[in-house]
């Protein structure tokens, strides 16, 4: 089957979390559906807190992991995307060690010979586009932003857990939040490891 192409350059800018503010984050992620009812809380809530927990309560620890609108903050959980001014996309970006439970996904360094508390190693866990401009290469975008903040603030690995999935499969956001495996190919992203069948751990050195 033939590759699809890459999705054109969007004229996009991101900023860090901390120097976008709360309700820009939250028109990306909207205040209903699956976006929404995670608030970037996978990899950092213990599996059946994190399934259980209302909404409410994943979304003001979201709120409290970035000091939103505060540019001088020292650090942020991820990255604000805008096109035209408009906040159209987020993805998260931070030290691996900030994702405690990346380990009860079987995505940890373990068996690589790795510390997962190595702060030198970056994992990139989620993206979310708004409505209304999905489909259109934002989450790429994102991508390529999420490692050049990486770079810019010294990291040696950057890790990323995409989904395979064949062109042209229509899959639910529930499975794809962690972009696909494609996206990360092109950002010259190489597999270290297959952990499920569908999910791939996969690594840029730095």
């Amino acid at each position: 089957m033939q590759q699809p192409s890459p999705p054109a350059p969007l004229d996009l800018v991101a900023v860090p979390g901390n120097e976008a503010s709360w309700s820009d984050v939250q028109t990306v992620f909207g205040m209903r559906g699956g976006p929404a009812a995670c608030s970037c809380q996978r990899f950092k809530v213990p599996g059946r807190e994190h399934w259980e927990a209302p909404p409410e309560q994943l979304r003001a620890r979201f709120r409290m992991e970035n000091d939103w609108g505060n540019p001088s903050a020292a650090t942020t959980a991820g990255l604000v995307g805008y096109l035209d001014g408009q906040p159209v996309g987020w993805v998260a970006v931070e030290p691996r060690n900030a994702y405690p439970f990346l380990k009860r996904q079987r995505l940890a360094p373990k068996e690589r010979g790795e510390s997962l508390a190595d702060p030198g190693v970056w994992s990139i866990t989620c993206f979310v586009t708004r409505a209304g401009y999905r489909r259109q290469g934002v989450s790429s975008a994102m991508l390529t932003a999420a490692v050049a903040h990486a770079r810019a603030r010294g990291a040696a690995a950057i890790e990323g857990y995409p989904m395979l999935v064949e062109p042209g499969v229509d899959v639910p956001w529930g499975e794809t939040h962690v972009g696909v495996a494609r996206q990360f190919a092109r950002e010259g992203f190489t597999e270290v490891a297959h952990p499920t069948l569908r999910r791939l751990v996969m690594r840029l050195e730095l």
